[in-house]
């Protein structure tokens, strides 16, 4: 299909721009929906607006005349505050666009340039802008507002920039490509004493600690060694003076993993070291393990698909069609759990101080990339089109 011209190039930069200066936390993206709606129906599209609170949908093309690809981009933004001094940083204080998701939306923006200006003869693709990807589960509310049923989505594909890959490079895989996670909280109780007399009381502190440890001997010993996993605890709250043994500390940790398996042995496990460790300390423990998102999971073949187009987009030295998987984690895996699809990597560039990585407050998108990234996300679309006809 058409690349973007020079000029096409330049205002999907501004717009990019734009959304990064204006950041909204997630189910808070109202400006950044009216200006994607505006957009869209600038370029003659069907718009749908507040699906899934703040989500929109763009349709192109006739759903009752053949297949219908789904492509979705996230639009939320993170509360961590920027340091870059850009022209175009953040005006919000505490919030920013430090995962890319400005560059998502607009990547999308222009696939849809590309398809409205195409010949759609056959078939619809339908644009998917999701809000509250950050731990919010904004597919969730799509989909729980029809979002599959509604327009008729048969296959659906998406793409996040990754620093530390080439810029304009893709990588995809077969299968899992980002893990689960879950989030661990563990409050562990006891009476609580004076530190000159431990002997009255289970010691929560000490009991929390041999909890930590045990922990982490999770993946290293009850885990398949081949199978990627990570169990961190990244809180530990307890006491508020030097001579009270507390009578109460708190955990608060996450589980990541590659497998479906293995995330449930996690769950096992930890509940029961919390037994284990709260018999052993005459203290008592509460364990509360929530399941977030699941892993991101790829057909096999939506994931051939995507690998031979961004061959054609970028050339077949810069994509690596078997990634390895890792631990970071999607709400787009709740799509995959419903239609087929991919989830697909284009590089952001190498880390620097300029390009810093994500969910950090050096964190910026790559601009350069934005017409590889659109042009791939036009191209697959109509390639699973054409391939379900």
């Amino acid at each position: 299909m058409a690349l973007l011209n020079s000029q096409t190039l330049d205002r999907l930069t501004g717009v990019r721009r734009d959304i990064h200066a204006h950041p909204e936390l997630a189910f808070e993206e109202t400006r950044t929906a009216d200006l994607i709606a505006h957009y869209l129906r600038g370029l003659g599209i069907e718009v749908h607006t507040g699906i899934g609170g703040t989500g929109v949908v763009g349709v192109i093309g006739d759903r009752a005349a053949g297949p219908v690809v789904g492509l979705r981009a996230d639009m939320d933004a993170l509360p961590i505050h920027e340091v870059s001094g850009r022209a175009h940083a953040s005006t919000t204080p505490g919030v920013m666009h430090a995962c890319g998701h400005d560059g998502h939306v607009t990547m999308l923006l222009g696939a849809a340039e590309i398809l409205s200006a195409a010949e759609q003869s056959v078939g619809a693709v339908v644009l998917v802008f999701q809000p509250a990807e950050e731990g919010a589960a904004g597919a969730v509310a799509m989909l729980d507002d029809g979002v599959i049923e509604r327009f008729g989505i048969e296959e659906i594909y998406g793409v996040h920039n990754i620093p530390g890959i080439p810029a304009g490079h893709f990588a995809v895989r077969p299968g899992t490509q980002l893990a689960s996670f879950d989030h661990l909280e563990i409050t562990i109780e006891a009476q609580g004493a004076h530190a000159m007399a431990p002997h009255h009381t289970g010691d929560v502190i000490v009991a929390g600690s041999a909890l930590v440890t045990q922990l982490q001997t999770i993946v290293s010993r009850r885990l398949d060694p081949f199978v990627p996993a990570v169990v961190s605890i990244t809180q530990f709250l307890a006491g508020e003076t030097n001579n009270v043994l507390p009578p109460q500390a708190v955990l608060r940790g996450t589980a990541r993993c590659l497998s479906a398996d293995a995330r449930d042995k996690i769950e096992g496990i930890v509940g029961e070291m919390c037994a284990a460790v709260a018999a052993a300390h005459g203290v008592s423990i509460d364990l509360t393990y929530e399941r977030r998102y699941p892993c991101t999971v790829n057909d096999p073949g939506c994931a051939a698909r995507a690998a031979t187009v961004a061959s054609a987009v970028a050339g077949p030295d810069k994509v690596d069609p078997n990634t390895t998987g890792i631990l970071a984690a999607e709400d787009f895996s709740f799509f995959l759990e419903r239609i087929p699809g991919a989830y697909a990597f284009i590089g952001n560039g190498p880390i620097t101080d300029e390009y810093g990585p994500v969910h950090n407050a050096a964190y910026e998108f790559n601009d350069d990339i934005i017409g590889a990234g659109s042009q791939f996300l036009a191209d697959v679309a109509q390639a699973a089109i054409a391939d379900r006809c």
